[in-house]
């Protein structure tokens, strides 16, 4: 078993990563095209209707309602297509996806495995599915800090979807991203900074300088100079995939409301606190608005406005925040998250400020146990 300490350090990097907001560029996800259908009409109805009604519930947050109609999905595709199909990978990876956004890693992990073996056994080893298969495989190991079992993973995506895409594709340039994040949460940042550029170049030759594509890759790249403390740099990429996301998707797209919250956070950490408050407010009310009150990234909002009030001696103001915000993450993603355990340390934090020690070691010792379970989990090797 690696030594405690040396676990507690990943995860830690993986809180920070977590707070951090790097865009989620999966090669695969929840919006992926459907396959081609070849169901008879009433059951490809009724698994269509499933599909859609889960993806819904879980943009909106609402993950408890979202899978058993993932899993019923997956009953009726076994039952119809049998064990070995491309279809029933596609709904197995959904669940998939459902669990991570959770932190649900140990119930994801067989399902991506499984999703790697159908898409290997039929559609063969060099299929571009089989390197979306992998590249999300790697994405799940990051997140549990395996970076050494991540690393090969996504080179081996990279080389399928080379070969069979082409090297400049945008598939190709989703994977470089993702490993170039790899190498973020591990502090290489001489490594990853190339590969977000390589990435960077490939989509604006293909979608052009103003693709909602671009604006991920800009807030990646700033996200790595901002690690470093290259304020100067981030700034920029960061007024810049915002500028892109309103333009092309709107002034209230969920999109806009990472852009803000993502370059308020900048400004939080050069010591700009009036600049950065109406960022927050408005991504909040963005994310309010277009998500509904108990999403995940609606408390998102609310912890970094707590932070930011904290920063500010607005105590009162803060706490209120950091309450709603562990509310809803632990309604929404379970008492035992990272995101759980992160709020409550910096609410600990808030609570010894104002010599409330009682309140703030109960806290505190209800986050060390959540992170303690987490490594347990998901660090352990």
């Amino acid at each position: 078993m690696t030594d405690f300490r040396s676990m507690m350090k990943k995860c830690s990097l993986l809180l920070g990563f977590l707070c951090l907001v790097l865009v989620s560029v999966d090669a695969e996800g929840l919006t992926s095209p459907r396959d081609t259908q070849q169901l008879e009409p009433e059951e490809f109805r009724l698994r269509t209707n499933l599909n859609d009604q889960a993806i819904s519930y879980y943009r909106d947050g609402k993950y408890a309602e979202a899978e058993p109609l993932f899993k019923r999905s997956i009953t009726i595709r076994e039952k119809v297509l049998g064990q070995f199909h491309p279809q029933l990978a596609q709904s197995l990876n959904y669940l998939a996806g459902l669990y991570q956004a959770q932190g649900k890693y140990a119930e994801a992990e067989p399902l991506l495995r499984q999703v790697v073996g159908i898409r290997e056994k039929t559609l063969g080893p060099e299929h571009p599915l089989v390197g979306e298969s992998l590249n999300s495989l790697a994405v799940l190991y990051r997140s549990q800090g395996r970076y050494d079992e991540a690393e090969p993973l996504y080179k081996r995506a990279l080389e399928v979807l080379g070969e069979a895409l082409g090297t400049r594709h945008t598939r190709v340039s989703a994977v470089l991203n993702n490993l170039a994040n790899l190498y973020y949460t591990q502090g290489k940042f001489v490594e990853a900074e190339p590969l977000h550029k390589r990435a960077l170049r490939i989509d604006e030759t293909l979608l052009g300088a103003e693709h909602p594509i671009i604006a991920n890759s800009l807030n990646n790249l700033a996200a790595l100079y901002q690690a470093q403390g290259k304020h100067a740099e981030a700034e920029p990429l960061h007024e810049r995939s915002l500028a892109i996301r309103e333009k092309t998707l709107g002034p209230e797209h969920p999109d806009v409301a990472q852009s803000l919250n993502n370059l308020a956070n900048l400004y939080h950490s050069q010591g700009k606190y009036l600049e950065a408050e109406p960022l927050h407010e408005r991504s909040l009310a963005i994310r309010e608005k277009t998500l509904g009150p108990e999403h995940p990234d609606v408390a998102q909002s609310l912890y970094n406005l707590a932070r930011l009030y904290q920063a500010q001696g607005k105590h009162v103001e803060a706490e209120r925040m950091y309450k709603q915000s562990l509310e809803i993450w632990e309604k929404s993603l379970g008492p035992n998250h990272p995101y759980v355990a992160k709020g409550l340390e910096n609410y600990a934090r808030l609570l010894r400020k104002l010599n409330r020690e009682e309140e703030a070691a109960k806290f505190q010792a209800r986050a060390n146990a959540i992170l303690i379970k987490y490594v347990n989990e998901n660090l352990t090797e």
